[in-house]
């Protein structure tokens, strides 16, 4: 039977979102046996794995994305982000409910819609999911040049995404859109999870209070469990900057892309992003509050 806990951080993700019910492992351990070794008993003796444990919680990722997304091969370089597929795939429903606004409110679905992710990493998550979800194709655009390939890789491998995802190379740290979307091309909407830290520091201080949470000792060595490399963590001025970059950027691709969104991590920066928007003179914006048990984010979208 669920908690009261559970039933509260289960009824706050999307309505669409495959995973509202608790994680069946008998069911993901039949389909992907390789998470069968890290299942054990939490306080109420029920199936679980330790989320501290990065191995542990790429092999559930492994078995989720295989049993909904129909993916067979997904491996990750061993320090790159291993996302939450419930909190990625809620992040796309909500960027279909914002396509239907564009098509009297019936969400389109099939290869005429065009994504593009903006830093889609290693893992390539959003377009496996949305892909899956609702045919939709997608341009990843990556600044890593390992994470470029590895990203490749996973479409390569993967019969379903050949055709419907392509992965391309941002070259210039400096640039967002520009050398990625090319002259003429046109994308419905774009999507972004931006580094949100200024520093490496600040991720290491961040992972000591998630190891915390979770009960790993404070005085055990800091590994980032959750991973994520340099550029998937953080870069210089943090989110509110990359953000800001990006909103300026977005004004001269304004004939090429319908919608913009990205999401925003930290609370603080929405009012100062709200305002930089207002001086772009952007048509219409507004702020998409998404939660995922603990984790609180907020999906900032515009057009002009």
């Amino acid at each position: 039977m669920d908690t009261p806990e559970k039933k509260s951080k289960l009824k706050k993700l999307h309505s669409r979102n495959r995973h509202l019910a608790p994680y069946n492992f008998e069911k993901l351990c039949a389909i992907y046996l390789p998470l069968s070794k890290y299942i054990k008993p939490n306080k109420e003796n029920e199936p679980t794995i330790n989320f501290s444990d990065r191995e542990a919680v790429k092999a559930l990722n492994k078995a989720l994305l295989k049993t909904y997304y129909d993916i067979d091969y997904w491996e990750l370089p061993k320090d790159n982000l291993c996302p939450p597929i419930p909190g990625r795939a809620d992040y796309i429903h909500y960027v279909a409910d914002i396509l239907g606004e564009s098509f009297d409110g019936v969400i389109p679905r099939g290869k005429d819609v065009k994504v593009l992710d903006v830093g889609v990493g290693a893992n390539c998550i959003y377009p496996i999911i949305g892909n899956y979800e609702y045919d939709w194709n997608f341009v990843g655009a990556e600044l890593d040049y390992a994470s470029f390939k590895n990203a490749e890789e996973i479409v390569k491998k993967n019969a379903r995404l050949r055709n419907k995802v392509e992965i391309r190379m941002q070259f210039n740290p400096n640039n967002i859109f520009k050398n990625i979307i090319k002259q003429g091309e046109k994308f419905d909407i774009t999507i972004c999870n931006p580094p949100f830290f200024r520093s490496n520091q600040e991720v290491m201080e961040q992972t000591m209070r998630k190891l915390k949470n979770l009960g790993q000792k404070s005085d055990q060595k800091p590994i980032q469990n959750f991973g994520g490399n340099n550029s998937e963590l953080w870069c210089r001025g943090g989110e509110r900057l990359f953000i800001t970059k990006m909103i300026k950027e977005s004004a001269d691709y304004k004939h090429q892309v319908k919608w913009f969104t990205t999401l925003v991590s930290k609370k603080e920066n929405v009012r100062i992003l709200e305002g930089i928007l207002k001086r772009e003179k952007v048509r219409d914006y507004r702020i998409v509050n998404m939660q995922q048990g603990n984790k609180i984010s907020r999906l900032l979208v515009w057009r002009f």
